[in-house]
């Protein structure tokens, strides 16, 4: 009689028993291409491709995979909350001990409730002008005191401060512990942001969690947290879940960023740049101040020779200068001046010798005068017998009487 391997004295491995239940699934034709509706959640897209969520209804769920080659034939991008039909087959993985769901197919078939009271109220809120763009805030460019509305024990706010300890550890980080998954969870937010709000030195309010499925991220969807981040005072960043899901908060919000880390990171400068700012505008404040300096330095010598062409002193030693210049022209002057009298004179006594009596005595004439009365004598006849008389020769004069 045959009897089954699972039922021998001899125990059998992990493995083989693994083995044995996926050969079992495989083998039903009902299993090998089935069709099942149910509500996304816990969508996951990792860097492969591939999608990972779990189909849900009201009593169970089962966990699925769809390779890459499959999704990017889809024709819609499914989100957490949808209502869809799959189709594929059951398997077991191995590694996990797990039955999954291969998803060969997936269509819409319907909108999940979660998602319609999303919707619902998104619309409401939006009508308010909740999320209207024109009341977002700037946040503050050298933040003080961060304040963190999230669970002190979650990895969401040790990542937050690891990427402030290394990107800006100047600010102060106020935590404002609270539930952020539950029923007990919108209440606690809604306190926390108040208590922060009243803190007068927060000036940036951080919301935020980790990632999540639509349910586990539901908190941030209350309408009670909603108004809570509309009415603060403080400019509040959410930084709720992964990039793949939107919460109201994140509508809401002054600014929202897809992940903690990322919000940490959009609400600090980095201090690594901040310092190559600083040398940049230290270099730039030198430069301006030598370049100053050196336009200051020209202007005093500029000054100084101005105040050297002024000073009295100055006008002393060009009076000085002028005055000798004068004396020179008036010495040169009063020389050619000389000079040319000098010529004048030379002229004047070439003329006044070549008319002068000495000129005709030195030829052998002289004049003859009368020592009576020192007239000259002009002929024989002005003479009287033995009358004196003066004759002056060119070298000299002499007596002389007149004879019978």
């Amino acid at each position: 009689m045959y009897q089954s391997v699972l039922f021998t004295n001899e125990p059998i491995t992990v493995s083989e028993l693994t083995a044995r239940i996926k050969a079992l699934i495989e083998s039903d034709e009902d299993l090998i291409n089935v069709r099942v509706s149910g509500e996304i959640s816990n969508l996951s897209r990792p860097a492969s491709g591939h999608l990972y969520f779990t189909l849900k209804d009201a009593g169970a769920q089962v966990k699925c995979v769809m390779w890459k080659s499959t999704a990017l034939r889809m024709r819609y991008t499914p989100r957490s909350g949808d209502a869809v039909i799959v189709r594929g087959r059951i398997s077991v993985y191995e590694r996990d001990g797990a039955y999954q769901l291969y998803v060969e197919s997936m269509s819409l078939a319907g909108t999940g409730d979660l998602y319609a009271e999303f919707e619902r109220l998104k619309q409401a809120l939006e009508a308010e002008g909740l999320f209207d763009p024109s009341r977002k805030r700037q946040l503050p460019a050298f933040p003080k005191v961060l304040g963190v509305v999230t669970s002190p024990t979650g990895a969401a706010f040790q990542d937050i401060l690891n990427v402030l300890s290394r990107r800006y550890p100047l600010v102060t980080v106020v935590l404002a512990p609270t539930l952020v998954q539950g029923e007990e969870a919108p209440p606690g937010i809604v306190q926390a942001i108040a208590a922060l709000n009243r803190l007068p030195e927060c000036d940036v309010i951080l919301v935020t969690r980790g990632g999540g499925s639509l349910e586990e991220l539901w908190a941030f969807n209350d309408e009670r947290v909603v108004r809570a981040v509309v009415a603060s005072r403080v400019p509040i960043v959410s930084g709720v879940g992964h990039e793949i899901y939107l919460t109201l908060t994140d509508f809401a919000a002054d600014v929202r960023a897809p992940t903690p880390s990322a919000a940490a990171e959009m609400i600090t400068p980095d201090v690594s740049e901040l310092r190559q700012d600083v040398d940049a505008l230290a270099a730039e404040l030198q430069r301006l101040m030598l370049d100053r300096i050196d336009a200051e330095r020209l202007n005093v010598d500029t000054l100084r020779r101005a105040l050297r062409m002024l000073s009295p002193l100055s006008q002393l030693q060009r009076a000085q200068e002028r005055l000798g210049e004068l004396r020179t022209r008036l010495d040169m002057t009063l020389s050619a001046r000389i000079e040319l009298r000098r010529e004048q004179l030379r002229g004047l006594r070439g003329r006044l010798d070549a008319v002068s009596p000495l000129s005709t005595l030195a030829r052998g004439y002289a004049i003859v005068r009368r020592q009576r009365d020192g007239s000259v004598v002009r002929a024989l006849a002005d003479v009287q017998p033995a009358e004196l008389l003066r004759i002056r020769i060119s070298d000299g004069e002499f007596n002389a009487q007149q004879v019978e």
